[in-house]
């Protein structure tokens, strides 16, 4: 089925029928905190909202005023897309749902006051929380790179100022020049997007710069997606794209942002660029609330709900589910059940099973686009696969114009469903 708007809007979401009709328990009105205000936090927000009709009060908090969704991103790196197209505003959750967006820090969690701190002095008070703060990085994960570095030395994969500053240093290497990316270890947000960024890096290199080098230093010996990526690489990038895995060195890695080098295991390498993705873990705020056990944050996967504290539902990234990958399309789906999870407990709208469903596309060059995707469900220990798809190689070229179509209309589709 090729997906756009309105077909995107109308799939068959279970959470999205149980939100209608609830009636309030009770005499106050609950109180719903979400923090985070992208694919997860915002979809949460909105779903509540909408199903609760004037009967939760929802507050959102969100540092940034404008969003920029990091999915898509590397199109508009590989100028596909104009960075306004992934800009996005908070504007019709506030006037059409009635959601008090709060553009400030959430700073600290009481958890047994049922508390949330605010950078700007503010508190707010909840019966459920929701958690959907995205990534931070693990802190060391580099030798020699600190988000201090993040000028010279750009992770990008928070998307906005950085993504800017990539392209930039991207479109000014000179003639001949290496660019670098080190990869990160699994787990990690979009696992097939390191290796899209790659593609879009090479194809502006192929039309700018084409006597230019890419080389990619890899703590894995494989991703996601990676027979499609190496046969795209092959087919339209020959001889510029050198991938090290971790059989040979490529975990063993330390840069110098003043010096502009990468070092793979042992052998220094002067760079133009260098695109460098640490290891992820958890937003901050998760860890602050006590609620990660490791990296990320534990959850059942039949409402969302944290394993450590009950009142609280984690989603998106900075949760650990099970088998589904982190990905905007995952933390839309999952914000779906945690929403129905919160109404039902705080209303009287009924809970149906959790299931999920995740596609990551991936562009390789001109309308060469792959994808990859599963259905899941909520089981006792995990949310769990179902059953998958990827696409294959030596497809034709009226299939991957079609699949990088179907892209496009999944975009404008999730971000409506997302801000409204």
């Amino acid at each position: 089925m090729k997906l756009n708007r309105r077909t995107f809007l109308g799939t068959g979401v279970a959470a999205a029928t149980a939100l209608q009709a609830p009636m309030v328990l009770g005499a106050g009105k609950p109180r719903v905190v979400v923090i985070g205000g992208g694919a997860g936090g915002a979809t949460t927000a909105r779903y509540i909202a909408k199903g609760a009709k004037g009967a939760v009060d929802v507050t959102l908090v969100e540092p940034t005023r404008t969003y920029y969704t990091c999915f898509f991103s590397n199109l508009y790196l590989g100028g596909f897309r104009e960075l306004s197209s992934l800009a996005h505003s908070y504007g019709k959750l506030a006037s059409d749902y009635g959601i008090n967006v709060v553009h400030d820090w959430a700073i600290g969690i009481d958890r047994d006051a049922r508390t949330v701190s605010l950078a700007g002095g503010g508190m707010l008070n909840y019966d459920r929380l929701v958690l959907s703060p995205g990534i931070d990085f693990v802190d060391g994960a580099v030798e020699g790179w600190d988000v201090t570095a993040q000028n010279k030395m750009p992770h990008a994969f928070k998307a906005g100022s950085q993504t800017e500053l990539l392209k930039a240093q991207i479109e000014a290497m000179p003639e001949g020049g290496v660019f670098a990316m080190v990869a990160p270890p699994n787990p990690f947000r979009c696992p097939p997007g390191p290796y899209e960024r790659v593609s879009m890096v090479a194809h502006v290199l192929k039309e700018r710069n084409p006597t230019a080098k890419i080389i990619i230093a890899d703590p894995k010996n494989k991703f996601s997606k990676m027979a499609l990526f190496q046969e795209g690489w092959a087919n339209h990038y020959e001889g510029m794209i050198d991938w090290i895995n971790g059989d040979f060195g490529g975990g063993n890695v330390s840069v110098d942002p003043d010096a502009m080098t990468v070092t793979i295991d042992g052998e220094e390498t002067k760079v133009d660029v260098c695109n460098v993705i640490p290891a992820m873990k958890a937003g901050r705020i998760c860890e602050m609330a006590g609620i990660t056990e490791g990296n990320w944050a534990p959850v059942t996967g039949h409402t969302m709900q944290s394993r450590i504290d009950e009142n609280i539902h984690v989603l998106g990234d900075a949760c650990a589910q099970g088998d589904m990958p982190k990905s905007g399309f995952s933390a839309n789906s999952q914000a779906k059940v945690a929403a129905m999870a919160v109404l039902s407990a705080l209303t009287d709208s009924k809970l149906f099973p959790a299931k999920f469903s995740n596609t990551c596309w991936s562009l390789i060059d001109t309308n060469d686009g792959v994808k990859v995707g599963a259905t899941y469900e909520a089981t006792d220990e995990k949310i769990a696969k179902v059953d998958g798809f990827i696409s294959q190689t030596g497809e034709d070229a009226e299939l991957r114009q079609a699949t990088y179509e179907e892209s496009v209309g999944w975009y404008a589709g999730i971000t409506a469903d997302i801000f409204g």
